[in-house]
């Protein structure tokens, strides 16, 4: 047993990893990028890797590590950073960072934290206790930048260097800047690390004024429009596509998306430039935290062989959400965003024909304050039908996925999606627009995918009302139908979306990475986009 995993083992490369993301489940979480965070890094420890995580030291952060030790202090000098870039003078207040070492729950993932004034604050990653933007994170997130770079060329005095710096979204965009203009120096120990960059969400661009370029006091020959000037202003998630050694994002169909006008922000040339060296790894989920044979947060566990359990979970949620206990009924869940990205006000506009059909809706989520000021209307109209509960809670995420019959995403653009995969885990039935990660993990009910057993959910195509409801009647209609319907679940539980395939295909990643800077190419062209 033991030999055989050795032979496995030896299989796979043994690399050092820096993995830098503003977002930490559980330590910090806004979105999928805290769930991602924390399930690759474990994924990809079970393959033997050396991966540290490195975030910034918000207060809430700190205060939820179950140990947290000081490790290092980390002098920022003013000046002296190798290529072209010094230290800003924003920044430059700021002389030195502490480094806290804790590690991830249930793991044996290290996770450093950055300790500085300018994460001391209460709120949430990006936004105060007004849920106003700091105005200031540019020059936050500068700082993990530079802080990651220290690190991973052995400046920070802790005795680790990475082979790979991998960064997460814009907020680590400047990441394949600063290395990329680092001095390359005699000796492999001076080499620089092989850099990857994963984009969740092109939406997110990390952009900011002409102005804040300078006061970042970043190279001026980084001024244009094939390196970090975007439109007048300048764009941290395009330092992150021009520079990276590999450029990757959470789906396959997600990497051909954004490389086309509608999805791709702008970018979609430099993209489409860049396409050998861009891919798409779907993320997966945490089969332990998402389990319904064993989550703590649901009123009954169950499995395949015991889903009539499931029901309890359903009368549970409809008692939370005080809405009739009818189990004939269809009960949809939505655990979103509420901002047009989601397609929520699509379902809004048609709600009226949607509470016709015979169902009941639960939503968790927050965000534009229309659409929550429009939900609460209907709930006001129809309390026996809708229920709303706004912000995030955790607990009752899993109580949704495990009570609802089916779980809403009209989406009109989802980079991977998680909600669907822990849905499909759940026996609760997805809706879906085919998009991104959606259209890679969702098979449609059609007649001959019942048939064969490869249907797992409800697919539709344009992002308009017309097409949501006629979704929303089909899946009522098969709601009806038992046979059918359990099969349905059934179908969907029995797929495999851990994250053990995906890490090995990072390290692939990670090795075509290091294989790319070898090559030692510049990343940016002479053209236009």
């Amino acid at each position: 047993m033991n030999s055989k995993k050795n032979k496995t083992a030896q299989k796979n490369p043994q690399y050092k990893i820096l993995f830098v993301s503003s977002e930490l489940h559980p330590f910090a979480k806004t979105g999928g990028l805290g769930d991602v965070s924390n399930s690759l890094p474990k994924a990809l420890k079970d393959l033997e890797q050396d991966i540290i995580v490195l975030i910034p030291a918000y207060p809430f952060a700190v205060q939820k590590a179950e140990s947290i030790k000081y490790i290092a202090k980390i002098n920022l000098p003013a000046k002296g950073f190798p290529g072209h870039l010094g230290l800003p003078a924003g920044i430059g207040k700021i002389n030195s960072v502490a480094i806290l070492e804790t590690t991830l729950p249930g793991s044996q993932v290290k996770v450093w934290m950055i300790e500085s004034e300018l994460y001391n604050r209460p709120g949430t990653p990006y936004f105060d206790e007004n849920n106003i933007e700091f105005e200031d994170n540019d020059f936050r997130f500068a700082l993990l930048n530079y802080v990651a770079v220290e690190i991973a060329m052995g400046r920070a005095g802790l005795n680790w260097r990475p082979d790979i710096v991998h960064g997460n979204d814009w907020q680590a965009g400047l990441l394949g800047v600063l290395l990329e203009h680092e001095h390359e120096q005699s000796g492999i120990e001076k080499i620089r690390p092989a850099s990857v960059f994963t984009i969740h969400n092109m939406a997110h661009m990390g952009i900011f004024s002409s102005d804040r370029f300078n006061a970042l006091e970043l190279s001026p020959h980084l001024w244009n429009h094939h390196e970090l000037e975007f439109h007048g202003d300048f764009s941290f998630i395009k330092g992150g596509l021009v520079f990276s050694d590999r450029v990757n994002t959470v789906s396959p169909s997600y990497a051909k998306e954004i490389q086309t006008e509608e999805f791709g922000y702008g970018l979609s040339g430099l993209l489409s430039y860049r396409s050998e060296r861009l891919s798409g790894i779907l993320n997966g989920i945490d089969m332990n935290e998402w389990n319904p044979e064993k989550d703590t947060m649901i009123k009954k566990n169950y499995s395949i062989k015991t889903l009539d359990d499931k029901r309890l979970n359903k009368s549970a949620l409809q008692k939370h959400f005080n809405l009739p206990a009818k189990k004939k009924t269809l009960l949809l869940g939505m655990v979103a965003r509420l901002v047009y990205q989601k397609g929520v006000d699509l379902i809004l506009e048609n709600m009226e024909e949607i509470l016709e059909l015979p169902v009941q809706i639960v939503v968790l989520g927050s965000g534009d304050l229309e659409l929550e000021s429009r939900l609460r209307r209907w709930v006001s109209r129809h309390p026996e039908k809708i229920q709303i509960q706004l912000g995030y809670d955790e607990s009752l995420s899993h109580l949704i996925e495990a009570g609802a019959d089916a779980f809403l995403m009209p989406s009109r653009f989802e980079p991977c999606g998680l909600n669907q995969l822990y849905s499909l885990r759940y026996g609760t039935i997805p809706i879906v627009r085919e998009t991104g990660g959606l259209a890679d993990t969702v098979t449609h009910a059609s007649k001959e995918n019942l048939a064969d057993h490869s249907a797992t959910g409800i697919v539709f195509h344009e992002a308009n009302g017309s097409t949501i409801v006629d979704a929303i009647t089909l899946t009522s209609l098969l709601y009806q139908n038992e046979v059918a319907w359990k099969k349905l679940m059934i179908n969907g539980m029995n797929q495999e979306f851990s994250w053990k395939n995906s890490a090995r295909q990072y390290l692939k990643l990670y090795t075509q990475a290091i294989e790319d800077r070898n090559k030692y190419q510049k990343h940016a062209p002479e053209m236009f986009w």
